[in-house]
């Protein structure tokens, strides 16, 4: 069973991305940008770039190509940095914040689905499985 583990973590997690893009398709965004988007709002606005891909785990470059094509819709904006000029911070425009709204009640319609049948207990005991593993990882490194 612990060799099936990790495959089907995999599986699931394919499946759900695959799942969500498809139901954000009609918005005109692929996966790279809405889970963008998504690490911006959880991460709070006004992270700079180098802080979004720190907590992406991508690296800059990739990271600003995503940035320009979500600027380019109209869904992100950079602002100065008072701080710093050199660096700009990013934040989420009207239309970004219209968007999250929908991506978050698509998610939450997915999410039902996906977690049907199960207690609350079940998802409570696998979230405390995935922590454990989140933090031995943590200590791998």
């Amino acid at each position: 069973m612990r060799d099936q583990f990790p495959f089907a973590v995999a599986r699931v997690t394919r499946r759900w991305r695959k799942m969500l893009d498809e139901r954000l398709k009609d918005l005109g965004v692929t996966q790279a940008r809405w889970s963008t988007m998504v690490y911006l709002q959880e991460g709070g606005e006004g992270l700079t770039q180098r802080e979004l891909a720190s907590l992406m785990a991508i690296e800059n470059p990739t990271l600003v190509r995503l940035l320009d094509s979500l600027e380019q819709q109209g869904l992100i904006e950079r602002r100065l940095c008072p701080n710093d000029r050199r660096a700009r911070r990013l934040h989420l425009t009207d239309a970004g914040k219209d968007f999250m709204e929908e991506l978050s009640a698509r998610a939450d319609v997915l999410r039902d689905e996906m977690l049907a049948g199960l207690s609350d207990a079940q998802i409570a005991n696998a979230l405390d499985v995935f922590n454990t593993i989140m933090e031995n990882a943590e200590q791998q490194k």
